[in-house]
């Protein structure tokens, strides 16, 4: 019998990498959005005459369209077309820029953000599952993840920077309009290297228009809940009913799931190994991650008389640290498998963050921010890696929209929760400060400190969790027999 030469693998191919470029670049849109804007507020604030209550919109508003439309995003990339609604989402995503950026008032701005998450709810379950169904499980796939996770932690860290750069310079409008020559490239890129999708097998139920409905209303409800929570009140009315409405919307559409013959969220895909528990850690690790960049960058600039500019390129190290992680840990996955590079990675950035909850008054950048920065970065590089490769492992190629809009839900939900909850915890000891006749710069500084342990000991705890993910190696899956079932429609590959 002649022997089969292995196929090269597909990340040798010239194609294959300038599609993973693309794919970088969609994460990259998507999550620096999330955090460019926290500079540019009080420049936002004094040309478009936001209050203080209504300014916290232009960062809230993209957060829950974001998270609200992910799952239905997700699998609408299963069932229609991956490519194109990549496309879609990102002409939905530059023409809102282009809006917010030409915004006369702030009614609009707030309008133009909100819409602008519902284009990034498109894009970025579509763009990893082109990912996943290209790069075949094992050592490429590895590697694709790998940049994927590492493209996350650099987006969200370098949000701040260029966020600075952007305001000091040209103005906080440009901060939005850079956004439309990449979302141009983008389009384009996915016309030109994303193969065109045979049409998906539809069952006779038709789409699940009543479960799409009530999870996307559940999810819109939950994020808006927990991002106006810190102000109106764990305890009010109005939190405690929306959260209750947020929970029976998905307890209805949990029920709605189980009746459908074609439901939108098939419930067998929480039966791949580790799903749950590497998605769960993404959650509560980037409710410290991100509420962390808050709180510094307030730190910076309110007690320590930081210009945006300076605010934000305190965070240059972190790109590095990230950048420097992600590649080791890329190439340790095939020795050790995934799980303990996570639970690592979640432990060092915990002691990073520690220690940077000490902030004090007045403060050094030197010595008390930047070692626990660099601590921080590396540790959070290891993390995303490696969590994204746990979080996808095994999962089905037709559900691998699904499963990239679970990833993304998780990291938007644990965003708007650790704002939320560690907001509360911040404003509540700076008050209780200052009742105590603390002067206002150590009883806000301690506030941020407090607030900013809190995220530390949530790293700790998503080390925990981590324990449940799946150890995946990256290792090459095993040859399928030529009677093998024909792959999925879906793939893009």
């Amino acid at each position: 019998m002649m022997a089969i030469s292995p196929a090269p693998p597909v990340l040798a191919a010239r194609r294959a990498v300038l599609m993973l470029l693309l794919l970088c670049a969609v994460q990259f849109l998507d999550i620096v959005d999330s955090s460019i804007m926290n500079v540019a507020l009080p420049s936002i604030r004094r040309d478009l005459g936001f209050s203080q209550q209504g300014l916290q919109w232009v960062l809230s508003g993209y957060l829950v369209t974001y998270g609200g439309f992910l799952l239905l995003g997700g699998r609408l990339a299963d069932v229609l077309s991956r490519r194109g609604l990549l496309a879609a989402g990102t002409t939905v995503f530059g023409a809102c820029s282009l809006a917010g950026g030409l915004a006369p008032t702030a009614s609009v701005l707030v309008a133009a953000r909100i819409a602008q998450g519902v284009g990034a709810a498109m894009m970025a379950p579509a763009g990893l599952s082109i990912l996943t169904t290209t790069f075949a499980e094992g050592r490429d796939r590895t590697r694709a993840l790998g940049v994927w996770g590492a493209v996350s932690g650099l987006a969200a860290a370098s949000g701040v920077f260029l966020g600075g750069v952007l305001s000091a310079g040209p103005g906080w409008r440009w901060v939005l309009f850079v956004n439309l020559p990449v979302c141009g490239l983008v389009v384009a890129a996915t016309l030109l290297l994303v193969p065109g999708e045979a049409a998906r097998p539809r069952t006779a139920g038709g789409f699940d228009v009543a479960g799409a409905a009530l999870v996307t209303g559940g999810m819109l409800l939950l994020v808006y809940a927990l991002v106006r929570a810190p102000e109106i009140g764990w305890g009010s009315a109005h939190t405690i009913g929306e959260l209750g409405t947020a929970a029976a919307l998905v307890a209805a559409f949990t029920g709605v799931q189980r009746r459908s013959r074609d439901p939108l969220f098939p419930f067998a895909i929480l039966r791949v190994r580790g799903l749950a528990a590497a998605d769960a850690t993404q959650l509560i690790a980037f409710a410290g991650f991100l509420s962390l960049f808050y709180f510094l960058t307030l730190y910076m600039q309110n007690v320590l008389g930081y210009s945006p500019i300076r605010a934000g390129s305190a965070y240059l190290p972190v790109t590095a640290g990230i950048a420097v992680a992600a590649g080791l840990s890329t190439r340790l996955v095939p020795r050790t498998g995934t799980r303990p590079i996570i639970v690592a990675g979640a432990l060092t950035a915990a002691a990073g963050i520690a220690y940077l909850s000490r902030v004090p008054v007045p403060g050094s950048y030197a010595t008390d921010l930047l070692p626990g920065l660099v601590v921080m970065s590396v540790g959070l590089g290891a993390l995303f890696v490696t969590v994204t490769a746990a979080a996808n492992a095994g999962v089905p190629a037709g559900q691998a929209g699904l499963a990239a809009g679970l990833l993304n839900t998780s990291l938007q939900l644990g965003s708007a929760l650790g704002l939320a909850v560690f907001s509360a915890i911040a404003a509540t000891h700076t008050r209780h400060l200052l009742t105590a006749g603390t002067a206002p710069a150590p009883a806000l500084a301690a506030g941020f400190g407090r607030a900013v342990l809190a995220a530390s000991i949530a790293l700790a705890a998503a080390a925990l969790v981590a324990l449940r993910a799946t150890n995946n190696r990256g290792n090459p899956a095993p040859p399928q027999p030529a009677t093998a079932a024909a792959p999925d429609p879906g793939s893009a590959a």
